[in-house]
């Protein structure tokens, strides 16, 4: 013993040295850190995220085996469907009802005309028509000023106005309309009541999938309505409806011609929707690199 200085006992010496060479060789842990020591030199090492890598793979362990969505459903789940998506299900229960009609109808044989429901809804217009030249002549030509009409207002929306998806969108149609025509020549229907001066004027072969003349005021018509022309867009929809059964009428068109044509006016005009914001990105990224390029070469001619 020296002046009252504590003294250690062998075993608790020997567990500060167990103690002191453990701290030296095991990294600690402060803050999300590793802590090393060696020797007299302390260096301090970022530990990887642990704690986040185990949750992540915790997480992807549970997304991968959870159960199914179906089996989550609740009595809640399935009323608040049927009250505020009540179109989905309309067209769920269009499809099994189309799926039991389509499976148990006989088909029409190949020495039968086509079936048609509009040509059977306009029976009584087509013996009118049949029965009138006269009148058959007039409608035709009625028929062709409208088709004029949807032509003046998509090529002046281009060529007036300055704005080119219209006319992009019937470039776009009337090429897909020729393509698909002649792949698929369907026959002339039966009783096919001509004109001179229906359009195409002169009596002309044509196309008969699907009705340029209802997709031309489909596209129209949505153009008007972009541009808050509400009334006149109303009046090309009821001068389509008005056309579609002439058409209809005159055997001009099959049903599917007609309904076709809609859905390709509303399919066209979204594409060249999309073409005019591709085209406007591609230019924008393309004047940036311009103005990158000449601020550039201003920098490199200013700076010696």
């Amino acid at each position: 013993m020296d002046g009252g200085a504590p003294t250690l006992s062998a075993d608790s010496a020997a567990a500060a040295a167990t103690t002191a060479k453990t701290e030296t060789q095991t990294p600690a842990l402060v803050n999300g850190a590793v802590k090393r020591r060696n020797g007299g030199n302390n260096r301090t090492e970022a530990a990887p995220n642990g704690v986040k890598v185990m949750a992540a793979k915790k997480a992807l362990h549970y997304h991968s085996y959870s159960r199914p969505s179906f089996l989550k459903w609740r009595l809640q789940d399935a009323v608040h469907v049927a009250t505020h998506h009540w179109m989905p299900c309309l067209f769920a229960v269009g499809l099994l009802f189309f799926m039991a009609v389509e499976y148990t109808l006989r088909m029409v044989p190949p020495s039968s005309p086509p079936f048609d429901l509009g040509f059977i809804a306009t029976r009584s217009l087509h013996h009118l028509l049949q029965d009138s030249p006269n009148l058959n002549t007039v409608l035709a030509f009625l028929n062709t000023v409208f088709v004029g009409m949807q032509m003046i207002y998509i090529m002046g929306a281009w060529l007036i106005e300055g704005r080119p998806r219209a006319t992009i969108s019937a470039l776009f149609m009337f090429t897909c309309r020729g393509i698909l025509g002649y792949s698929t020549q369907l026959p002339l229907p039966q009783g096919f009541l001509g004109s001179g001066v229906d359009f195409p004027v002169g009596n002309v072969s044509f196309f008969l999938f699907f009705s340029g003349h209802v997709a031309g005021s489909v596209i129209a018509s949505l153009d008007m309505r972009r541009m808050k022309r509400h009334e006149l867009a109303w009046l090309f929809d009821v001068l389509n409806l008005l056309q579609a059964g002439r058409l209809l009428g005159t055997r001009g068109h099959y049903t599917i011609d007609l309904a076709v044509g809609v859905g390709a006016g509303i399919l066209f005009d979204s594409l060249a929707g999309k073409y005019e914001e591709f085209s406007q990105s591609k230019l924008l990224s393309l004047n940036g690199d311009h103005i990158n390029g000449v601020a550039n070469h201003t920098k490199r001619n200013l700076i010696p």
